[in-house]
């Protein structure tokens, strides 16, 4: 069930109108709805940017999951500093050992598994060009899934993001 939620062709609907099954689910989820970020590079709540991230995805299973999951380890991992403004450091590591945890309930191979803790893990890492020689695929797919998570962020933000997203882009068209 988990797959046609997110494989729906209005994922944010979807999500919505099942989202007391999706809970039973992703129990894990509930620490994500109404968290808020209290940064200046967010301008949702930690669920709600999740939302926002996962309405700009293709429909694509292993990314959305991917986009599901990426941000869940955020209320274990934040530091307040003295300005109240909330950091998480360590957030990526955090969200894939918790998606680990979901992912081990369910009936997936443990290539799957492990391709979407890594892209979890470094989703918030810059794509380097030797990740790009080295591994073409897994790079594309963290693109697609960093683009969705930039525009899912304060708009204020983009131009510097979208600047990164443009190399990446052009690097990836360049090793095909």
């Amino acid at each position: 069930m988990l797959k046609e939620i997110l494989t729906s062709n209005n994922i944010v609907e979807s999500i919505n109108n099942n989202m007391d099954y999706l809970l039973v689910l992703i129990p894990e989820l509930k620490s994500i709805i109404k968290f808020p970020h209290k940064n200046p590079r967010h301008h949702l709540d930690v669920w709600n940017h999740t939302l926002y991230a996962l309405s700009f995805s293709e429909n694509d299973f292993e990314i959305r999951l991917c986009l599901l999951l990426h941000d869940i380890g955020k209320p274990f991992s934040y530091q307040d500093d003295e300005g109240n403004i909330r950091h998480f450091y360590g957030h990526p590591l955090k969200s894939a050992m918790i998606a680990k945890e979901i992912l081990d309930r369910f009936d997936y191979d443990e290539d799957f598994k492990e391709e979407v803790y890594y892209l979890i893990l470094k989703h918030d890492t810059p794509i380097t060009e030797d990740d790009i020689k080295n591994n073409p695929e897994l790079s594309r797919k963290r693109y697609k899934i960093q683009v969705c998570d930039s525009l899912a962020h304060n708009p204020s933000d983009i131009k510097r993001r979208t600047k990164y997203l443009s190399k990446i882009k052009s690097m990836i068209k360049a090793n095909r």
